[in-house]
């Protein structure tokens, strides 16, 4: 059946995210669009889980923002273009991750590069990055239910894997890769049962224990750079007595008295032909004391041939010949290492059995705590100049409009309209005071999506981004949107404010259309639109269900008067869909304001469904019925009034205009004061509210006139010519 599926799809032709053949042995990726698909990720899923033969997704040059993930696939290689030219780039602190509404109670996704279940891979000319601590001003205070604080502090230097791959995930070829982050655990090949990794001609940096198998490791010419003074590599192989780590033929540099590495529990070191800069602490390989050791098979470190820069220590001396079985320099080879389990550089069946891997826990995904990394790790110095033909960290461009909204952003991701009852802008330099008091205020609760905050951040640092490269903004606007799939009710309707649901907050929002301007922007991070391309991938499908929801909840709030449908209030309640009050001036009412974006909203729907299709129809009959033909509103001085002028609704011949409220029961316009009394005229209410609130205007007159007619000709060709304009 399967195969039958797969062979309907490519007989009437499938996109990015579609099925490609089983035969078919490689797929082409390139983020201009010159090949199948855009993204890595959506390469990997368009191929089977299993084949009998190898597959190979050829990635072009270029640089993919994106998270990958490969689970549960084999026999696939992963093939750059070339080593620099491919950048696979993510920006996630672990303990970020684990606090994430999206994230993961282990550590699948918590990677830049996240493998699980997936033996037999190989990646070869690719750079992965987790630019994380590279870009993060300092240690953060993030919301995270699962501390008793309710908080938990994110370092700058604290794990962040560039590839973490979890058990199943063995027999993995790595050449000609370059794996970068500042914090610890860069590279984290973890299957203490049955992994078996290859590292040929890589180059791996970051900080503590960056290098960090578990069971069989092989690294041959590698580069090394480390930036904590702990521990530049680390090894567990507690799964079995025949388990190490081989580096032959490595080298290794970083910041001033960096220790070349250490173990927290059973582990044995090969380092054969290494050569160590000047720049590494007169420090063995030593029992990291906050682990049990190695108790059951004793300390088990051997070098051979490794030499320093500016003289030798006396503990790395030649002790080769002390292993058990007393091998030779020449014997240590990639074979050698896995002990009859693999071959991957001879390519002979095994000849031992390999002990299978316990695919239903990562026991070792419970690392310490944030308190307990900050303790092992440094305080980030600045990178050392590197070497031509690394990859170094380049000076970001600054946008100072984009530089305030990260000062103003909250731990929750969405951004205030006011501080202080100051409405929150961007065109002026923050003063030093200014600048801490916003940074002491992000804990705040008043993230909102009203007045356009939030949206309009998120779109200005999508598009900054894309004009500077800036990877703090890009990971702010990512953020953002996180916030807002987050605030989303399970109906699909969005409060005002989240976390605050206080007051009226807590109600479905339609109100200066912050909900619809909320499901636009998850839009367009859904269709990769507007410049959203940019962003994360596997935000795509998360926005795409998001938008998905949100138009039920439309459907299911559009007022049902009389048996037929008709406009929205500016605000429903969260649980009937009704509409609701808010402030007091702000009644449940049928809104001719709010009605027009929903309904624009619903025209933009790709092959809009029936239901969609009549709920556009019924809230255009119905604004075409409450239309107050033959009037206008107007500002007309008067020197005596406090702000010299007074606004009034006058009959004019050939205007029409809306009321923003209007009865739910006979369509009348409503205008209403802070008293909360509905009048039936503006001159009615007070002089404050009718000159501080737009209560009548002509928001629905492109709609009628322009859009809906164009509308209509699209989805009935029978329909009257649209106007051209």
């Amino acid at each position: 059946m399967k195969r039958v599926l797969i062979l309907l799809c490519l007989l009437v032709g499938v996109g990015e995210m579609g099925t490609v053949s089983a035969h078919d042995r490689q797929v082409t990726v390139a983020a201009d669009g010159s090949g199948q698909f855009r993204t890595i990720q959506a390469a990997i899923n368009s191929l089977p889980d299993e084949a009998a033969q190898p597959r190979t997704i050829y990635i072009k040059n270029g640089t993919y923002h994106e998270k990958v993930y490969l689970d549960n696939k084999q026999n696939l290689t992963l093939k750059g273009q070339s080593e620099q030219g491919v950048v696979l780039t993510y920006s996630q602190a672990r303990d970020a991750w684990r606090c994430d509404p999206a994230g993961s109670p282990d550590d699948w996704g918590a990677a830049t590069l996240n493998m699980r279940n997936s033996p037999d891979i190989t990646l070869e000319n690719l750079t992965v990055l987790n630019p994380y601590g590279f870009e993060a001003a300092g240690d953060v205070l993030l919301p995270c239910p699962q501390e008793a604080s309710g908080q938990r502090k994110v370092s700058k230097t604290g794990h962040q894997f560039a590839l973490r791959t979890m058990p199943g995930t063995t027999r993995l070829t790595v050449k000609h890769c370059t794996f970068r982050a500042l914090g610890g655990d860069t590279v984290s090949p973890w299957d203490v049962d049955a992994g078996l990794y290859y590292f040929q001609d890589c180059t791996m940096e970051g900080g503590v224990d960056f290098y960090c198998p578990r069971g069989w490791a092989y690294a041959e010419n590698c580069r090394f750079i480390c930036h904590n003074p702990n521990a530049a590599i680390w090894h567990d192989g507690t799964g079995e007595v025949d388990q190490k780590t081989v580096l032959k033929n490595c080298r290794f540099e970083g910041d001033p008295n960096f220790k070349l590495g250490r173990f927290h529990r059973e582990s044995q070191f090969y380092i054969i032909g290494c050569r160590f800069a000047k720049e590494m602490a007169d420090a063995d390989i030593y029992w990291a004391q906050s682990g049990p050791g190695a108790q059951q098979w004793g300390r088990r470190v051997y070098y051979q041939n490794c030499h320093r820069d500016g003289g030798d220590y006396a503990w790395h001396k030649d002790n080769l010949s002390t292993a058990k079985g007393s091998p030779k320099p020449k014997q240590i080879t990639a074979d050698w290492t896995f002990g009859g389990r693999w071959y991957p550089k001879s390519k002979k069946p095994a000849t031992v059995a390999l002990k299978p891997s316990n695919l239903n826990k990562d026991q070792f995904t419970a690392l310490p705590r944030q308190t307990i990394v900050s303790a092992e790790t440094s305080t980030a110095a600045p990178l050392p100049v590197v070497a031509a033909g690394a990859v170094a960290p380049a000076t970001p461009v600054r946008d100072s409009v984009a530089d305030r909204m990260l000062v103003y952003q909250r731990t929750v991701g969405g951004w205030p309209k006011m501080v202080n009852d100051v409405k929150v802008k961007y065109d002026h330099p923050l003063t030093a005071a200014e600048r801490a008091a916003a940074r002491a205020a992000t804990p705040k609760s008043d993230a909102t999506i009203d007045n356009e905050a939030t949206t309009r951040e998120i779109r200005y640092l999508v598009a900054t981004f894309r004009s500077t490269q800036n990877l703090a903004y890009r990971a702010a606007a990512e953020k953002g949107i996180r916030y807002l799939l987050q605030m989303q009710y399970p109906n699909g309707g969005f409060p005002q404010y989240y976390p605050d649901l206080s007051s009226y907050r807590h109600q479905i929002t339609y109100n200066d259309d912050a909900m619809v301007r909320a499901l636009l922007v998850l839009r367009d991070v859904a269709r990769g639109a507007n410049g959203f391309s940019v962003v994360d991938a596997a935000l795509l499908e998360p926005a795409k269900q998001a938008v998905a929801r949100g138009i039920d909840c439309i459907l299911k709030t559009q007022y049902v008067q009389n048996g037929q449908l008709t406009a929205w209030c500016a605000q429903h309640d969260e649980k009937t869909l009704l509409p609701a009050k808010a402030r007091a001036f702000e009644l449940a009412s049928l809104s001719g304001m709010e009605t027009v974006n929903i309904v624009r909203f619903l025209m933009d729907t790709e092959n809009p469904t029936p239901a969609i299709k009549k709920s556009i129809e019924a809230a255009v009959t119905w604004l075409q019925a409450v239309q107050l033909t033959g009037y206008t509103i107007k500002d007309v001085p008067n020197p005596k009034l406090p702000k010299g002028y007074d606004r009034v609704i006058v009959p004019e011949a050939g205007s029409t205009i809306w009321a923003r409220f209007y009865d739910l029961t006979t369509n009348q316009p409503l205008y209403v004061g802070r008293d909360s009394r509905p009048y039936p005229a503006l001159a009615d209410i007070e002089y404050e509210r009718r000159t501080g609130y737009a209560y009548a205007g002509t928001w629905p007159e492109k709609l009628l006139s322009r859009d809906y007619p164009r509308w209509q000709q699209k989805w009935n060709p029978a329909a009257p010519a649209a106007p051209k304009q």
